[in-house]
């Protein structure tokens, strides 16, 4: 299997994956750092953050533009190393390989989801380190600075969020494989982006954990169910 992962990796040259993942962490630190410190998103009549229900800390509006950016940027990996495999031909063409089907659809799942979660995971902890520093240089910030990096619980919940919304953009590849179309999945993810950052009235769906463990649930389940009907070739 890690020898399947590797080929994937290499074969969609993951080199410009990980070029646009390191530039995607390094604008989003920098964006977010100068929400904080230099006051980008204040009103410039009251000086007061202008913010939406629930986004009113440095954390929430971390959490929704990092889960964001990985739900778009899993998307498009899905629809590259997968949706287009079978659009093109090229799946059917591996399948005639002595490999496993169910091997060769799973080391397509794995290579997109682990990059995504090691990713996202590198991200978020190099925004959190860039603001927990600015904290120590800047007297104020305009969003509260709600994180604690020096406990145990903040790095479990970066990594349980990063595998539950990597997880989740997994639903763009099965809108993709309905349709057999790459377009669709992409579109999908942003579709993911309201779905699970956006707001009803002054309630935001953001960080609701029940919502974000139904849709990884149902998530999985499509998955289990497409390696399942891999070996007939019959995904969706």
């Amino acid at each position: 299997m890690k020898k399947l992962i590797w080929l994937e990796w290499k074969k969609n040259r993951i080199g410009r994956y990980i070029r646009n993942a390191l530039v995607l962490a390094v604008l989003l630190a920098l964006f977010l750092y100068a929400m904080a410190f230099f006051g980008i998103a204040n009103d410039p009549e009251t000086g007061i953050p202008d913010a939406a229900p629930g986004m009113l800390s440095i954390s929430a509006s971390t959490e929704f533009l990092t889960n964001s950016a990985y739900f778009v940027f899993t998307g498009v990996m899905l629809a590259s190393f997968v949706v287009n495999a079978y659009k093109n031909g090229i799946m059917a063409l591996m399948f005639t390989y002595p490999l496993s089907r169910k091997k060769i659809l799973c080391s397509q799942m794995a290579s997109v989801w682990i990059f995504n979660f090691v990713a996202l995971v590198i991200t978020k902890l190099l925004v959190y380190t860039c603001l927990f520093w600015g904290g120590k240089i800047h007297t104020a910030s305009a969003f509260p600075l709600d994180f604690h990096m020096e406990s145990m619980s903040f790095y479990g919940s970066v990594f349980f969020t990063a595998a539950v919304v990597t997880t989740i953009g997994f639903l763009s590849l099965f809108a993709g494989l309905f349709t057999k179309s790459s377009k669709v999945a992409v579109i999908t993810s942003f579709l993911l982006i309201f779905l699970t950052q956006g707001s009803l009235g002054d309630k935001s769906l953001a960080g609701n954990t029940t919502v974000l463990l139904i849709l990884a649930a149902i998530s999985l389940a499509l998955a289990v169910g497409n390696i399942a009907a891999a070996k007939k070739q019959e995904i969706f």
